[in-house]
């Protein structure tokens, strides 16, 4: 799966602890297709974490002339990491028995991601569980923090 080249260890990580969950990967599936916007998804039936790795490289401009461009690169890098780290929220809230995670201290979303926030609800229904996968994806520590506590 190409989405690898552009994570770190520490998404990795993540990726591994998310299949001792009984999750598995998968890049580009029809449901990348649904728009440009949406790097990510998790399929609950399936129990699968989609990373829509085509829509990170147009939201950046990242075309085969261009991925010598550091920046280029760096940027959707961070859209496949965030990505990544938010769909694995999702995971750990699903081995919660579906409920919202209890973090210890509350956090805030930054505004940038407010309509990020709207498109997401409008696809899953879930607000409360969209934020949380929002204000987490930032702190991949807590991510893997989380998915131990509720997944292994």
């Amino acid at each position: 799966m190409e989405f690898i080249e552009y994570l770190d260890k520490t998404e990795v990580e993540i990726i591994k602890m998310v299949e001792q969950a009984g999750y598995r990967t998968a890049e580009n599936t029809s449901l990348c297709l649904i728009s440009e916007n949406y790097v990510g998804f998790l399929n609950k039936i399936k129990k699968e974490i989609i990373i829509c790795t085509n829509n990170a490289k147009k939201r950046e401009g990242y075309t085969i002339l261009r991925k010598k461009n550091k920046d280029i690169f760096e940027r959707t890098a961070l859209h496949i990491k965030k990505a990544l780290r938010h769909e694995a929220i999702h995971v750990a809230q699903e081995c919660n028995n579906g409920n919202l995670l209890k973090s210890e201290r509350k956090l805030s979303m930054k505004q940038s991601k407010i309509n990020a926030l709207n498109g997401s609800i409008k696809i899953s229904g879930e607000e409360e569980k969209e934020r949380q996968a929002y204000i987490l994806e930032d702190k991949p520590k807590i991510v893997i923090k989380e998915l131990k506590k509720y997944c292994l």
